[in-house]
């Protein structure tokens, strides 16, 4: 029974050797297919050109890889890519003109968000301090009630 666990655990271990020594499958090498992950398709809404299953994503593929085929670099495509299809392809908006306000709104209300917790905690805390420093003094206790809290303390 321990022979046959040991034996098991043995080819256990030997398969994920194996499994971890095999080559893995090479993704070729260029910037063609990068720019396919990155880009947006201008034919599925909301996927990138390397997700998007229609036959015209298949054809811009295709021209992009024999682009870089050709010798154009990636600048020279990517700006024909927006030139032809519009800014609606970048993954973020470029950050000039209109599409600086996608980037300048959020940090103008982070900005914003953070002097009025400042706002906040100071006046809290000038609030705490002036309510402390207003609260009534404790009144004395009860000369016999003291008299017993010390003897108790005393034992």
């Amino acid at each position: 029974m321990v022979r046959r666990r040991g034996a098991g655990l043995l080819a256990l271990a030997a398969a994920l050797v194996l499994a971890g020594s095999a080559p893995a499958a090479q993704e070729p090498e260029g910037w063609s297919y990068s720019l396919w992950r990155e880009i947006m398709s201008p034919f599925c809404p909301g996927r990138t050109l390397s997700d998007c299953p229609s036959p015209q994503a298949d054809t811009l593929r295709m021209w992009i890889l024999v682009q870089e085929a050709g010798g154009r670099t990636r600048s020279d495509v990517q700006a024909e890519l927006v030139e032809r299809y519009g800014e609606s392809i970048l993954p973020a908006p470029r950050a000039r003109g209109f599409g600086l306000t996608a980037y300048a709104i959020p940090l103008a209300a982070f900005a914003l968000g953070g002097v009025l917790v400042a706002l906040f905690l100071r006046r809290q805390a000038r609030e705490a301090l002036e309510s402390e420093l207003t609260a009534p003094l404790p009144e004395a206790l009860d000369p016999e009630l003291e008299r017993a809290i010390d003897e108790e303390l005393a034992r």
